[in-house]
C-alpha cells in the first residue's frame, strides 16, 4: 500500500498598531448594509469607477489535460465552466460536486504538453489505438488501473527520453484540435457583465530535478495563437516570455501565472536567468511585463511564506507542501514562496537596480475533476481516482488498520488543501476589466472563502475614511491602492487604508494584519503587524498583536464558538517605524476565526480521531497584492 501511493505521488505530480473599526458579527444583509460604502456594489452588468470584488478560478483541468485523464477525469471544459457558474457536475467516482455559491469568472488551463492525446490513444478507431500505451490509458478505469497508466506513460516518457528519440505523441494535429475545443468552450460561456470565460492553458516547464517552473498563460480577450507554447517547443521560461512578447505585437495579449513555487526547489524566484548569469534589466522587463501575478495558493499547498523564512510570523506555518512538485525530493524555501520573492527583488534592486518580482497574488485550485474543492466541509481533492477515499488521502486510518495502532498512507495529497481563489476589484465582470486588473496587479487570493479585502496607501487618507460614506472614492484620489507603487512626499509618513469582509457561507473574520518587507544594513527584513482585532480587542503596541478572541472549534463536531469574530473589519495605520529613506513592500493578510480542516472532516464522518500529525484546524485566510513605497 505504501509503495503504491508513492508511485501515485510521483504520477500526480509529474503534470505536476491603528485606529481600527471591527463590527460584531452581522447576518448576510447587516454586513452588506454596513460595507456598501466601502465595497461600492452595483449591478454586475453596470461599469463601477470605484470597482467590484470578483472572484474566480483560473487554473482548472478537464479530460484534455493527460494527467486528469489518467486520473479518470471525463468532464470537458463545458462542464467546468457550468460548475463555475454554480451547477452540478459529477465526480469520476459518481458523486455530484457542487460549491455552496458560483464564480465570476473561470480559465480552463489545460496542459499544452499532450493535449488531448490521452483521450486519442484510448480511442480504438484512431491512429494511436495501438500504441504501445493504449492498452494501459484505456484501462485507466479504477485507481490501480490509473497507476498501471502513469507508469506507461512514464516508462514511454523516459525511453524515448534516455534514447534520444522523437516523441510520437508530440501530435500537433491532436493539440490543435484539443486547443480549439478549449476555445471555442470559453468563447460560449463568456457572458459579459455576468460571467467571464478566459481562454488559456497551462505551460509545464521544470527543472532538471523537479524543479517545478509551471506558468498559466490566460489571452485578454478572443484573439489567440493557433497552438499553445509548451514544454515541447522550449522548457525554458524566457522563451515563453518571447513567444508572448510576439504574440502580443500581433494583437494576442496574454499574462502568464506562475504556480507552485513553493514546490519549486528555489527555482522559482532565482537570482539568476536560465542560462546562470545574473538578472539585468531586460530580464526584469521581460518577466514583470508578461508575468505580473503570481498564485500563492492552491490546492497543492500554499506560496506565501514558510516558517524557516518567518520564524516570527506564528501564522506561517499554513498548508505547507514540502516536496517539490514532480517527485518526493524535499523544496528548500529560499526562492520559492512570494515574500521571500518581494525580499530578493528589493534586494537586487538595492545592489543592481533591478527587481523582477513586483508581482501581485491571485489564488486558484488546481483541480483535475473540472472542478475546484474550496470548502473545508466539502472537500474531493483534486486528482479523481487516486484521492477521492479519505484513506487515499491519510485523513483516516487504511481499511486493514488495526483501531489500537492505526496506520495511514502518505501520499503527497495529506499535505493538500480546499484553496484556493482568485480576486480582482474591476469595473465590469469582463474579459477587459478583470484582465486589466490583473495587468495593474489590483487583486488579491484567498484560501477558499469569498473573503474581500482592499487596501490603499497615501498622505492624504486619514481616520476620516473609516465613517466616511464616499472612503473609497476618497482613497482612490487621495492614495493608490494594491499592486502600485508610492512615492515619498513631503508631507512624511503614509497613512494605510485596510478593510475586508467575511464571507457569510464561512465563519468570521479575526484580525486585520499588515506584513512589511524592507532591507536594511544590505538585509532583508521584515515584520507581522496586527492592525485591526475583533471582539473590541485592541493591539498591544508591544507585542504588535490582538488578544485571543476565544474562537474555538469542538473537534467531536466541528462546532465553532458562537458570536466571535467580526463580519467587516478595516483600520487605519500608520508604520511607527517608517523611514522615509529605506524601500519596502506591505501588503494585508486577514484571518478567520479557526475552523475544522477537510481532514478533520473526513475523520468525524469515518468516526475515528483526527490524524495526529494533521493539523486539526485551519484558519482560512485572504492575501492583498503589496504597495511598494520608493523614497
Amino acid at each position: 500500500m505504501d509503495k503504491l501511493f508513492r508511485f501515485s505521488l510521483s504520477a500526480c505530480v509529474l503534470a505536476g498598531l491603528a485606529a481600527a473599526c471591527s463590527p460584531e458579527p452581522t447576518e448576510q444583509a447587516a454586513v452588506e448594509e454596513t460595507t456598501a460604502a466601502v465595497s461600492a456594489p452595483v449591478a454586475q452588468g453596470d461599469s463601477n469607477p470605484l470597482r467590484n470584488a470578483y472572484f474566480g478560478d483560473l487554473h482548472v483541468h478537464t479530460q484534455l489535460s493527460f494527467d486528469a485523464y489518467l486520473f479518470g477525469t471525463r468532464r470537458t471544459p463545458d462542464d467546468a465552466y457550468e460548475f463555475a457558474k454554480g451547477a452540478a457536475i459529477e465526480h469520476v467516482s459518481g458523486f455530484r460536486m457542487q460549491m455552496k455559491k458560483p464564480l465570476d469568472f473561470l480559465g480552463v488551463a489545460d496542459h499544452a504538453f499532450l493535449l488531448g492525446m490521452m483521450g486519442t490513444v484510448a480511442d480504438p478507431t484512431s491512429d494511436y489505438s495501438d500504441h504501445e500505451i493504449a492498452d494501459a490509458v484505456r484501462g485507466a478505469t479504477d485507481a490501480a488501473g490509473s497507476i498501471a497508466a502513469f507508469g506507461a506513460v512514464l516508462g514511454y516518457l523516459g525511453r524515448i527520453g534516455a534514447e534520444g528519440g522523437e516523441i510520437d505523441l508530440d501530435d500537433r494535429d491532436v493539440m490543435r484540435s484539443a486547443w480549439q475545443e478549449i476555445v471555442e468552450a470559453a468563447e460560449r460561456h463568456n457572458n459579459p457583465g455576468k460571467f467571464t470565460a478566459f481562454i488559456g492553458y497551462e505551460y509545464t516547464s521544470s527543472g532538471p530535478q523537479s524543479q517545478n517552473l509551471h506558468r498559466n498563460v490566460m489571452f485578454r480577450g478572443s484573439e489567440h495563437p493557433n497552438l499553445p507554447f509548451s514544454r515541447f517547443d522550449s522548457v525554458n521560461p524566457e522563451d515563453l516570455w518571447a513567444w508572448m512578447d510576439n504574440n502580443r505585437a500581433q494583437g494576442m495579449d496574454a499574462i502568464a501565472i506562475p504556480h507552485n513555487s513553493n514546490g519549486s526547489d528555489g527555482w522559482m524566484f532565482q537570482t539568476t536567468n536560465w542560462a546562470g548569469e545574473p538578472i539585468d534589466a531586460a530580464y526584469a522587463e521581460l518577466r514583470m511585463r508578461n508575468e505580473p501575478i503570481v498564485e500563492n495558493t492552491q490546492v497543492k499547498g500554499t506560496s506565501d511564506t514558510h516558517p524557516m523564512l518567518s520564524p516570527n510570523d506564528e501564522w506561517a506555518d499554513f498548508e505547507i507542501m514540502p516536496l517539490r512538485v514532480a517527485s518526493q525530493l524535499s523544496s528548500q524555501p529560499p526562492g520559492s514562496y512570494t515574500r521571500d520573492a518581494y525580499l530578493r527583488g528589493l534586494l537586487m534592486e538595492e545592489e543592481d537596480g533591478v527587481n523582477p518580482y513586483k508581482f501581485g497574488v491571485i489564488g486558484s485550485s488546481d483541480t483535475h475533476n473540472a472542478a475546484g474543492s474550496f470548502e473545508e466541509d466539502n472537500y474531493w481533492s483534486k486528482t479523481g481516482l487516486l484521492d477521492i477515499d479519505p484513506f487515499r488521502r491519510g485523513s483516516v486510518p487504511l481499511p486493514d488498520s488495526s483501531p489500537d495502532e492505526p496506520e495511514y498512507a502518505n501520499p503527497s495529497s495529506q499535505y493538500w488543501g480546499a484553496s484556493g481563489l482568485a480576486g480582482v476589484w474591476a469595473e465590469s465582470n469582463t474579459r477587459a476589466s478583470i484582465f486589466d486588473a490583473f495587468r495593474r496587479k489590483e487583486t488579491f487570493s484567498t484560501s477558499g472563502p469569498h473573503i474581500r479585502v482592499r487596501f490603499f496607501a497615501g498622505y492624504g487618507l486619514d481616520e476620516s475614511l473609516l465613517s466616511a460614506d464616499n472612503s473609497i472614492e476618497i482613497a482612490y484620489e487621495a492614495g493608490v491602492p494594491m499592486g502600485s507603487d508610492l512615492a515619498s512626499e513631503a508631507q512624511g509618513t503614509p497613512h494605510f487604508f485596510l478593510w475586508a469582509a467575511r464571507d457569510a457561507d464561512s465563519v468570521a473574520l479575526q484580525r486585520l494584519q499588515i506584513i512589511k518587507g524592507w532591507i536594511e544594513d544590505g538585509e532583508p527584513r521584515e515584520a507581522v503587524i496586527d492592525v485591526a482585532c475583533s471582539d473590541g480587542g485592541v493591539v498591544d503596541p508591544g507585542t504588535q498583536r490582538c488578544p485571543d478572541n476565544g474562537a474555538g472549534v469542538d473537534l467531536s463536531t466541528c462546532s465553532v464558538t458562537p458570536d466571535k469574530g467580526a463580519g467587516e473589519m478595516m483600520a487605519i495605520w500608520q508604520d511607527p517605524n517608517f523611514d522615509p529613506e529605506l524601500k519596502a513592500f506591505y501588503y494585508v493578510r486577514v484571518l478567520e476565526n479557526p475552523k475544522c480542516r477537510w481532514s478533520t472532516w473526513d475523520a468525524i464522518r469515518a468516526g475515528v480521531p483526527p490524524r495526529p500529525d494533521m493539523h486539526a484546524t485551519i484558519q482560512d485566510r485572504a492575501w492583498s497584492s503589496p504597495i511598494w513605497y520608493y523614497p
